[in-house]
């Protein structure tokens, strides 16, 4: 459960911090977007940190199907674009991958 809360929170800082600079650069806001861009980013660098994992690639591999799956989210909350069936299709196969490489039995 805890690696299922930091991944949601990692997920949501990376999320954020990009958007953060997506607005700046893309939606024409001011360039101040960039400072709690830059402090959501470096949460998220932190809270990756706190995932049980023998190994840090594992982790972020991991990380990935989340991150995606809370993208789709983010487009659909955030953004206001309903994610369409392939949208929600490649978001559930990440998380199948995600589940596969968490749940595997290691030596």
């Amino acid at each position: 459960m805890t690696t299922a809360l930091v991944y949601a929170g990692a997920a949501l800082a990376e999320i954020a911090g990009c958007f953060a600079f997506w607005a700046w650069l893309r939606l024409d806001r001011s360039a101040w977007w960039a400072l709690p861009g830059v402090a959501s980013l470096v949460l998220f660098a932190v809270l990756l940190t706190k995932v049980e994992s023998d190994a840090a690639g594992r982790a972020y591999a991991a990380y990935g199907g989340v991150y995606i799956a809370a993208s789709i989210l983010w487009l659909w909350i955030a953004e206001s674009h309903r994610p369409d069936r392939w949208d929600l299709t490649g978001a559930a196969i990440c998380l199948v991958g995600t589940g596969i490489i968490l749940m595997a039995p290691r030596a």
